[in-house]
Formats: structure tokens, C-alpha cells, sequence
């Protein structure tokens, strides 16, 4: 007897599950990266490396839940949206998976010194940059309801709200990386010079998760425009 395809069953109820089901998956790969920067922190290589693999194992569950989105999603398929967006959204939302995969995968290249002075800094902005996606992960959970209102009406302004406040979120971490940066500045001359060229590599990934995070929401924003 032929198995029934996870994601296939989904879409017969709904595109949008599927949609919902992908950005719990990055939530989940996105919420050990604090884990990543407490260990390397720490200087405990064991505890780091069980971040990475937990954080490559869920950004490669969420990579199946796309790509069978993908192969599942019939061109013809009647919705309230264009295909073509849905499937921008679902890129956005890979993106923060991603981009945690990258942050993990520049602790696996080099062995990694926080100067003192970032360390409470860097901190706080990794976990705001988090913060951002488990926001755009929420405003993702409102897809269900969005559909049932026609994208229209009270839902669609509290989404808008949510929506605001993601962007307000992503706009704190840009003023913590810049100040991150200037920190890093400050102690150029102490490091060898890979190391600096590493951390500002690392610190722009980081950042790249608020900014991944604030595209979702802007994707979701013009699927209700529109």
C-alpha cells in the first residue's frame, strides 16, 4: 500500500499549514543559536558542537517541509494568493533557517575569542536578532485566520500591529550590531587580523536573522495589500 505524503495531506486542507509547519521548524533551528554564543562564551566545545548539530538537523528538516512544499503546490491550485508569493514568503522564511545553518557552520571553521568587552553585548543582540524571528514565526501562526477573514477586516490589522512590531524589533538590532561593531573596532589591534575579519562576518549573520525575519513579515504585509 502506497504512504500517504505528509505535506500532500496538508494541502488538501489547506496551502497555508504546510506554510506554518516550515516556520515552526526554523523557530525551532533559530532557538539553539543563544546556545551557540553561551557555549563559545563558556569555551565549552562540547556543548557548542551540540548546538551546531541541533541546529543543522532542524535547518534540514525545515529544508524537506520546503522542498516538498514545493513539489506538492499545484500550479492550478485555487487560492487567495498568488502562487508565486506564497512561494516568495516560503523562501523568506528559509532564509532565517539558513542563516542560522551560517552562523553555525563560521564556530565550525575557526576557534573563536569573545574580547570581554562584548561579551554582554553580543549576548543581547543574538538574542534580540532571535527574538525577531520567533516574531515573525507568530505573525506566521495568524496565516489559518487571515484566509477565514479573506485577508481582510480586524485580523488583517492586528497582523498589520504584529507586523510593526517585528520591524521595530529588527530596527534595535541594527543599532546593537553597529554598536557590537564599533566595540570590535575598538579592539582591532588586539586580534589577529583573521579573527576580526571572521567577527564581522559573524556579527553580519547574526544581524541577517532580524533582517530575514523583518522580510517575512513585509512578504505577509503585501499578500494582505494585495
Amino acid at each position: 500500500m502506497r504512504g500517504t505524503n505528509p505535506i500532500a495531506s496538508l494541502l488538501g486542507n489547506s496551502p497555508f499549514k504546510p506554510m506554518q509547519l516550515h516556520m515552526r521548524a526554523v523557530k525551532e533551528c533559530t532557538s539553539h543559536v543563544p546556545e551557540l554564543f553561551a557555549a563559545l562564551i563558556a569555551n565549552d566545545d562540547a556543548r557548542l558542537k551540540q548546538a551546531q548539530e541541533a541546529i543543522f538537523s532542524k535547518e534540514h528538516e525545515a529544508d524537506e517541509i520546503k522542498n516538498n512544499l514545493r513539489a506538492h503546490l499545484p500550479k492550478g491550485l485555487f487560492m487567495p494568493v498568488d502562487r508565486r508569493d506564497l512561494l516568495t514568503l516560503l523562501d523568506s522564511q528559509d532564509s532565517i533557517a539558513n542563516t542560522a545553518q551560517d552562523i553555525a557552520g563560521l564556530l565550525m571553521q575557526r576557534k573563536m575569542e569573545v574580547p570581554e568587552e562584548m561579551k554582554d553585548a553580543l549576548v543581547e543582540f543574538v538574542q534580540r536578532c532571535v527574538d525577531s524571528s520567533d516574531h515573525a514565526a507568530s505573525v506566521i501562526e495568524e496565516l489559518d485566520e487571515l484566509v477565514e477573514m479573506g485577508f481582510r477586516g480586524r485580523e488583517a490589522a492586528r497582523v498589520d500591529e504584529m507586523i510593526d512590531s517585528l520591524i521595530a524589533v529588527e530596527n534595535e538590532t541594527d543599532q546593537m550590531g553597529i554598536n557590537l561593531c564599533q566595540i570590535l573596532f575598538k579592539h582591532e589591534d588586539e586580534m589577529k587580523p583573521v579573527s576580526v575579519i571572521f567577527w564581522y562576518q559573524l556579527l553580519h549573520e547574526i544581524g541577517a536573522l532580524a533582517d530575514h525575519a523583518e522580510k517575512v513579515g513585509n512578504r505577509l504585509r503585501l499578500l494582505i495589500a494585495r
